[in-house]
């Protein structure tokens, strides 16, 4: 994901729960432009199973910030948690994970980022196409930040999603630093920590081939036939992959 050049197999729910049982809650990691609202249809999910939730609000000021502002939240969480990252914020994760209170990494069509990687910069030595979310791009007078359009923002993100649904979504994106595209992380939890990648096959923003690429890294791989926002247009397929990590027992 570059703002200049935008470009598996079901999960094995008992083996991908490993040491996570039901005391664990679940920290949510929202993408770029978005804020921890885009998780609110699934944390509605996860309340009705009885487990609790938070979703991390990100400054989106700089890869830096963002791992901060989840590890705080990691810090408050008083509990176990399975750590969910979405797009941008599986850069996030991906540093945030080393936090002693994480069992479990989720990949949500996020970026699951190894060394020198950023989500500007991903798998460099590969060649994927390009997707609609460089259209979509747009720069403030100064450069220093990015926003979308938002008309060709819902046919990057939320193609597949009601009217209703979209407009609602675009209408609360908001701009993030340039800095972000370009942050490398200072740790990679996935090569501590289990971790469940799911690839959104009609993805319109992180190319489905790059998602696939990533997940190769990832213990356990599931995928959607969904585009990028599968939060808001299929929250109770994301809240069951979910609590398949969570509780294996009962959800396999």
């Amino acid at each position: 994901m570059d703002p200049d050049d935008t470009g598996g197999g079901a999960v094995d729910a008992e083996v991908a729960g490993g040491a996570v049982d039901a005391e664990v809650g679940v920290v949510l990691v929202h993408g770029l432009w978005h804020g921890g609202w885009a998780w609110d249809s699934v944390r509605d999910h996860l309340s009705a199973a009885a487990v609790p939730s938070v979703a991390v609000e990100l400054p989106m000021t700089s890869l830096e910030a963002d791992v901060d502002a989840t590890i705080r939240a990691l810090d408050s969480f008083d509990r176990p948690a399975v750590l969910v990252g979405h797009s941008y914020g599986g850069a996030v994760i991906t540093a945030a994970g080393v936090h002693p209170r994480v069992r479990h990494l989720v990949y949500l069509a996020a970026f699951q980022l190894d060394e020198g990687e950023s989500i500007g910069r991903t798998l460099p030595e590969l060649d994927f196409p390009r997707t609609r979310l460089s259209d979509a791009i747009r720069f403030s007078e100064t450069s220093d930040e990015v926003s979308l359009d938002k008309d060709l923002a819902v046919a990057a993100m939320y193609a597949d999603a009601t009217p209703a649904i979209a407009a609602a979504a675009v209408a609360r994106l908001r701009p993030a630093h340039r800095a972000v595209f370009s942050g490398v992380p200072a740790a990679f939890a996935w090569r501590q920590r289990p971790s469940t990648f799911i690839v959104c096959a009609d993805d319109q923003t992180v190319h489905p081939d790059l998602q696939r690429a990533m997940a190769d890294r990832a213990t356990y791989t599931h995928e959607l036939p969904c585009g990028h926002s599968p939060a808001a247009v299929c929250p109770d397929d994301v809240a069951e992959l979910i609590l398949a990590v969570i509780r294996p027992s009962v959800h396999q």
